[in-house]
């Protein structure tokens, strides 16, 4: 793993983490407790902050930047990131699933208890209200979430991560 001070800004992170071990965190980073960054995910904290919650995982080859001077990135608590997704400048809330593939641009806004489709484009700006599932080139909203989705895919993948990062440790 690779956790790298650039500008004085040294990323910082709470317990029970786990960091492959070609994963990538740098500057200005701050996560909480039990989050795991996996194998070639980069965290790039080097021209805004980068806020992340407790227990939010960042899956294989996930990319999380922001803009310079301009959009940080923050995400919430219990929140899954998934494989080769690109999150930048925005903020996600608690409780939330980006799918596989997924991109969330500049200074959108994910509320609590959503869920971004695998390879959906949320462009520019927007805010994905609470309670709903987004999907499509670009993102518009197919449905609102039942208590099923969040037990059955937000709560269940963020628990499996804490499980799997045990393996690895």
């Amino acid at each position: 793993m690779i956790i790298k001070e650039l500008n004085g800004n040294k990323p910082n992170y709470g317990k029970n983490c786990f960091f492959a071990e070609n994963s990538v965190v740098v500057g200005d980073v701050s996560m909480g407790d039990d989050c795991s960054v996996w194998f070639n995910a980069v965290i790039r904290g080097d021209v805004h902050y980068i806020k992340i919650g407790n227990k939010v995982n960042v899956q294989d080859g996930a990319v999380i930047h922001a803009t310079y001077q301009k959009s940080p990135t923050t995400i919430g608590n219990n929140v899954s990131i998934g494989h080769n997704a690109l999150v930048h400048g925005c903020t996600v809330h608690d409780n939330v699933l980006i799918g596989m593939g997924a991109i969330v641009m500049d200074d959108c806004i994910v509320e609590s208890n959503s869920i971004i489709a695998a390879g959906a484009v949320v462009t520019k700006g927007t805010v994905i209200p609470s309670g709903s599932v987004y999907a499509g080139t670009p993102a518009k909203k197919i449905k609102d979430i039942d208590q099923e989705l969040i037990a059955g895919e937000i709560d269940r993948i963020a628990n499996n991560y804490i499980k799997y990062s045990g393996w690895y440790k």
